[in-house]
């Protein structure tokens, strides 16, 4: 199974090299915590995290 890494830009989590959502390769192994945001127009996390696509986020990455 591959390791799931996140974007220390947007906060994305990926299995990918490359983060699909800002195209970043700033990825990293670690972090802590995730949100699952799936109506991000609709969602307060979201607005609050400043997320605007749907998606799995880290909520702490280092």
């Amino acid at each position: 199974m591959a390791r799931e890494m996140a974007c220390r830009k947007c906060k994305h989590v990926t299995t990918l090299k490359v983060c699909p959502n800002c195209k970043s390769a700033d990825l990293t192994p670690d972090w802590n915590g995730v949100v699952l945001v799936v109506d991000p127009t609709n969602s307060e996390i979201s607005k609050t995290l400043e997320i605007t696509t749907k998606g799995k986020y880290a909520i702490k990455v280092t």
